[in-house]
């Protein structure tokens, strides 16, 4: 990202130059990737054909949502669902924005909240509001899902899924250390973290460690920083302005190096602080993660409890969202009807079976069905107990941007660099792209 603040500091005759070479690239690759992944159009069968454009993973979550997809072809003859899988979503980015600026967007799009103002900006999204407003499906969803639908007052998706973060633990590893209380607060949790490292041969280099911190300045690191921030009642924004100097980012980044200055953190490989091998091997005894996470499957025994809180409780949402793209008012409202499907109960309930994300309708939790398979997985009990006080990350036009600055300042801070010194440098860089137009 050095590049962007170059070109924050060079004159507008070059950022005008930068971008004219920039959208001429952009619509040159797009005959290259609409030739392996082209938008289906409108045939003579009266038969609508939309394309949605999806990075869903694993493979296996793909066949449930193909699954209730077929379902909606199969109930609406007049529609035709086509979902397409187009990479790993950081991969699938410049491919979305070429189609938007080559004017052959999909459909529909499923992706995380956080592009929001970038689409928005682009014009590459339709305004749901209105639409929303209308259906009585609304007040069945979890009210506090609308921080991540929504950017300068407007409603710009509908949420597919959700999620949040807690802590999985190894409970024979809490017995062993002679734990008997879920730590509840910042300090308990440290304590915990000391108590389950442990050094074995006297090397000072333990066989097994309290916690896993996800090491680097990437968004998974950023997002299981989030709750410590929340949760330290510090926020990065003030009046729409970076504000990374806030006590509470202080105090967040403080406590994450002070696990590693007690020794009890493991620090995971670099930008791979999601991959569960070491918590499996038991090789660390808590990890930052979701109910999404393979651990669920695994064979060693689990168990997670919330993130303890210091100044509040709370935690951070993992959503992923669907957008309504802008093509004709006749493939839009074809499109809706989909969008509507996929608010319902019965879609989110069978998806939420299939795939272990949690619902976003509020009577497909409550459901006879979905309380059934909570008490086969009653971990997911904490998850869906934490949907009402989970937290958005920002969603602004420049998050991307944001997150970065502030992914480095992690990133120091855990290399050893003071919380404070970290955050200095990373509000200087910050404000320097907030100011670039």
């Amino acid at each position: 990202m050095d590049i962007i603040v170059f070109l924050s500091q060079i004159t507008s005759w070059f950022r005008y130059v930068g971008r004219i070479l920039l959208l001429g690239l952009l619509l040159s690759s797009c005959l290259l990737f609409l030739s392996g992944c082209q938008v289906t159009s409108e045939k003579d069968d009266g038969v609508i054909h939309l394309t949605l454009w999806q990075g869903i993973n694993p493979p296996a979550n793909r066949d449930v949502f193909q699954k209730l997809i077929d379902k909606f072809n199969q109930s609406h003859p007049d529609i035709y669902v086509e979902s397409i899988y187009a990479g790993q979503l950081d991969q699938q980015l410049p491919k979305v924005l070429t189609a938007v600026v080559g004017n052959v967007p999909p459909d529909l799009l499923a992706f995380y909240p956080q592009i929001t103002g970038q689409f928005v900006e682009l014009g590459a999204i339709e305004p749901l509001e209105d639409w929303l407003d209308q259906l009585p499906i609304k007040s069945e969803i979890f009210p506090n899902l609308f921080d991540e639908l929504t950017f300068n007052n407007h409603i710009w998706s509908i949420p597919l899924y959700t999620g949040n973060l807690g802590i999985f633990y190894r409970p024979k590893l809490f017995q062993a250390a002679g734990i008997t209380q879920i730590p509840k607060t910042w300090s308990e949790l440290r304590e915990a973290a000391k108590k389950l490292t442990i050094d074995r041969d006297g090397d000072r280099r333990p066989e097994q460690y309290g916690i896993l911190l996800p090491f680097g300045k990437g968004e998974w690191t950023v997002f299981c920083w989030f709750p410590f921030l929340f949760n330290a009642g510090g926020d990065i924004l003030s009046n729409n302005q970076p504000n990374l100097m806030d006590k509470g980012a202080i105090a967040a980044l403080q406590y994450w190096q002070d696990f590693l200055k007690d020794g009890s953190a493991m620090l995971s490989a670099p930008e791979r602080g999601y991959e569960e091998d070491s918590f499996l091997a038991g090789r660390v005894a808590m990890q930052i993660t979701g109910p999404w996470t393979y651990i669920i499957k695994s064979d060693v025994d689990y168990d997670v409890f919330p993130i303890p809180g210091n100044v509040e409780q709370s935690t951070v949402t993992a959503g992923g969202n669907i957008y309504l793209m802008k093509t004709t008012p006749k493939r839009e409202q074809a499109a809706l009807k989909f969008l509507e499907y996929v608010l319902s109960q019965q879609f989110q309930t069978e998806w939420s079976l299939g795939t272990g994300f949690l619902p976003v309708n509020i009577k497909a939790a409550e459901s006879d069905t979905y309380q059934q398979f909570i008490k086969q997985q009653p971990v997911l009990k904490v998850f869906l107990e934490q949907i009402p006080t989970a937290r958005a990350r920002p969603i602004i036009t420049k998050y991307n941007r944001l997150s970065d600055s502030l992914g480095r300042a992690i990133e120091a801070t855990l290399l050893g660099e003071s919380p404070k010194k970290a955050l200095e440098t990373s509000q200087e860089r910050a404000e320097l792209f907030w100011s670039d137009k």
